[in-house]
């Protein structure tokens, strides 16, 4: 038998996210802030946490899960596992060892469908040379799984959120238009191996290319879209960052799916949020509905120029609106 999985969630991979403002209010005060050892907190919502173990070591922290974007056990679990080991490479870190995390309906969806979608995580982790030792399952009403990421980084050498400096081209390393896409198969039953194949390559050697030209500045693109994600990297920097929104990429199809109005509330709820920062000028309601986009497992947004990679603008210094779309 068949399961659709997508089919027994309300939502589906990072457009479950709680939404970004009410977010920022709930962990508003909360600790974290980054000190002489801790080099990466609370404080601007950067992918992971960093810590300094010594001189020349740091070690990363992160856990990412969410309901299935997809309906193909094996894949909703590749994707989750390249998501959740997405954040370390977003700091500039590479993983050491994984744990899962699982909430399962096992009353309604058998066991054996659990067991592909951890297999799936197993074989991304393999890919990325990271260890994956057990984890925690509870019986859920949806399905969800994810991982516990633990790595090492270099601390001179870290991506960070809030280290962009102006005059400095904006590099964006996989094209948008998954979130469109997964909402059109979530509603229709349609495969998109594109945007699979998208969703289930790491952010490694991406990370690597970005750390060789000596960014140090960037943030992964998931579950706030590309405004929402470059809203919070200008903000933390103090810079306001040029879009230059035909330079953009998207996924084939992603631009149908949208006219035919597969745009999650997620999306919406982006948008609602990064516009009264945002100055648009020539873009139309689809332009700016896509750059919010909620992605899953979407690419690197970095400062600076990544060979191999499209440049999508720049950063200026502060002016009126935090992120300018031209």
């Amino acid at each position: 038998m068949t399961y659709r999985l997508t089919q027994y969630a309300h939502g589906g991979g990072c457009a479950c996210k709680i939404p970004p403002g009410r977010l920022e209010r709930m962990v508003a005060g909360l600790g974290g802030t980054p000190g002489d050892d801790l080099l990466i907190g609370l404080d601007h919502g950067d992918d992971a946490a960093v810590v300094r173990l010594d001189g020349d070591r740091a070690v990363v922290a992160t856990a990412d899960f969410f309901t299935p974007v997809v309906d193909d056990a094996y894949d909703f679990g590749r994707i989750a596992a390249a998501n959740a080991l997405s954040d370390v490479y977003a700091v500039g870190g590479e993983p050491l060892v994984a744990v899962n995390l699982l909430g399962w309906p096992y009353e309604s969806l058998p066991v054996e469908v659990a067991g592909e979608v951890l297999r799936g995580g197993a074989d991304i982790a393999a890919q990325a040379a990271c260890h994956v030792a057990g984890g925690h399952s509870i019986d859920d009403p949806e399905p969800k799984y994810g991982m516990a990421v633990t790595g090492v980084a270099d601390p001179e050498r870290l991506l960070r959120i809030d280290a962009a400096r102006p005059g400095l081209p904006l590099t964006l390393t996989k094209p948008l238009g998954v979130g469109v896409l997964n909402n059109r198969h979530k509603a229709t039953g349609e495969c998109f191996p594109h945007a699979v194949a998208g969703m289930t390559t790491l952010n490694r050697d991406a990370s690597r290319a970005a750390l060789a030209a000596g960014a140090r500045c960037a943030t992964d693109v998931t579950g706030f879209g590309l405004l929402g994600h470059l809203y919070k990297l200008a903000r933390a920097s103090g810079v306001t960052a040029l879009v230059d929104h035909t330079a953009v990429g998207y996924l084939d199809g992603a631009r149908d799916a949208a006219d035919a109005g597969y745009v999650s509330g997620g999306t919406r709820r982006n948008l609602d949020w990064a516009s009264p920062h945002t100055e648009f000028t020539g873009r139309s309601e689809q332009d700016a509905l896509l750059l919010a986009d909620a992605q899953t497992s979407g690419g690197l947004l970095v400062v600076g120029e990544v060979p191999g990679h499209p440049v999508i603008g720049e950063i200026v210094p502060r002016g009126n609106a935090v992120v300018i779309v031209r």
